[in-house]
């Protein structure tokens, strides 16, 4: 008898893993299986929905089905609409859910008319019937979700405000200066960016929101905001199933839960203290599991899709032992800009350090060495050795011993 593998979410890592194996898969949202990294360019109008479609997996999809309750005992997911699924393996790819600020005028997870996370099809489609020509649109984050939907609402004629709170933008992946050229590059496009910058509350009139106020007084007129603080594992299911989570659902290297019967992978999984939150190490993850679940049941083997995999006997089990994500992404306008970033941007005392900048170009390159092995970086503008760097930084080996001015200079494809 074949094994039952069920999994519980139509995102990145789940639908991985279904392209992988026959499996049972639980989605959510009504929308086929989508590539939420391409949601900003949905919202500005550049892709259709239907463009961002993730390849179908091998079994449909069960669209708009949410798992309410999972019995460990019995090895069923119990769902919304009162049925009941068995499992002999059941995989969470539940994936996480939209930050909401505590702001004055938010109450629970209602928001006013008018104000939107930015995290799912719906949400963009809800936009893009809000905004036209010359709405005020107030953006709360200046992250990497945040500069994404500013320049997506600004590519559709909106007066368009970003707030941070941090003292720049995607703080997390940049450095200062690297920052400084996004910031240019961003009010360039119409943005009015302000940083350092606490919002404080929302007001409303009739249910619907009028403006954005600050700690500082001083109030921002708005008929649209868009929540992008980040997101949070979910992990709600896993909890009430008393699966061991912290941050997001704890996994060992076989990306195994505290229940041997239970896998977690994708944004709502912890491996090693880490919760990595972007696509890459989704992917990875779900390729993972995918290799360990076809060697131990070899009747997946002859259903698999490429790439194959067949483990001899004598092979050890494969395993996750994590990944090391790089951050890219292209900021439309007159003038595209082009950004990677990978690691550790910011040196320690006794790092090297070589950065290049080329302000007529708006080009900045800029790499930092520990000893022998190359720990992060950072390119604007000029992507043309991101390959290179990636796959230096990702190999964790020795640099060869050359001048580390190659390193910026090398053509190594992007």
């Amino acid at each position: 008898m074949s094994t039952r593998i069920v999994v519980v979410g139509g995102g990145t890592a789940g639908v991985r893993l279904a392209q992988r194996l026959p499996v049972t898969l639980l989605g959510e949202e009504p929308h086929a299986p989508y590539n939420r990294v391409l949601l900003a360019d949905v919202l500005a109008g550049r892709y259709a929905p239907e463009v961002i479609a993730l390849p179908a997996p091998q079994e449909p999809v069960r669209r708009g089905v949410r798992a309410v309750r999972i019995d460990r005992a019995a090895r069923t997911v119990e769902c919304e609409d009162g049925t009941t699924v068995g499992y002999d393996r059941l995989v969470l790819a539940t994936g996480s859910n939209p930050v909401l600020p505590p702001l004055r005028g938010l109450r629970g997870s209602r928001l006013p008319s008018g104000v939107h996370p930015f995290r799912t099809l719906d949400d963009c489609l809800e936009l893009r019937e809000l905004v036209r020509p010359g709405v005020r649109a107030v953006v709360i984050g200046g992250g990497l979700l945040g500069v994404s939907a500013a320049r997506a609402l600004a590519a559709l004629g909106a007066e368009v405000v970003l707030t941070q709170q941090g003292e720049r933008l995607m703080e997390r992946q940049l450095d200062a200066q690297a920052s400084e050229l996004l910031r240019e590059h961003v009010e360039s496009l119409g943005v009015e960016v302000h940083t350092e910058c606490r919002v404080s509350g929302l007001r409303q009139e009739d249910g619907a929101v009028t403006a954005v106020e600050l700690a500082d007084g001083f109030v921002l007129d708005a008929q649209v905001v868009v929540l992008a603080c980040g997101v949070r594992p979910r992990v709600g299911l896993a909890r009430d199933a008393g699966l061991d989570v912290r941050r997001g659902i704890v996994v060992d290297d076989e990306l195994r839960t505290s229940d041997p019967f239970i896998h977690a992978i994708g944004d709502c999984a912890e491996h090693g203290g880490r919760v990595y939150g972007l696509a890459g190490p989704a992917l990875e993850q779900a390729d993972a599991l995918a290799d360990l679940l076809l060697s131990e049941t070899p009747a997946f083997q002859a259903a698999a899709t490429p790439p194959q995999t067949t483990v001899p006997e004598a092979t050890p089990r494969p395993a996750y032992t994590g990944t090391r994500a790089l951050t890219r992404l292209t900021l439309g306008g007159p003038e595209a800009l082009d950004l990677a970033a990978f690691g550790e941007a910011t040196p320690l005392p006794g790092d090297d350090v070589v950065q290049l900048t080329d302000a007529t170009r708006r080009a900045y390159r800029k790499v930092v060495v520990r000893g022998d092995r190359l720990v992060g970086g950072v390119l604007l503008g000029d992507l043309a050795a991101v390959g290179a760097l990636a796959r230096a930084w990702e190999g964790d080996e020795a640099l060869p011993p050359a001048p580390l001015l190659h390193l910026l200079t090398h053509d190594g494809g992007s």
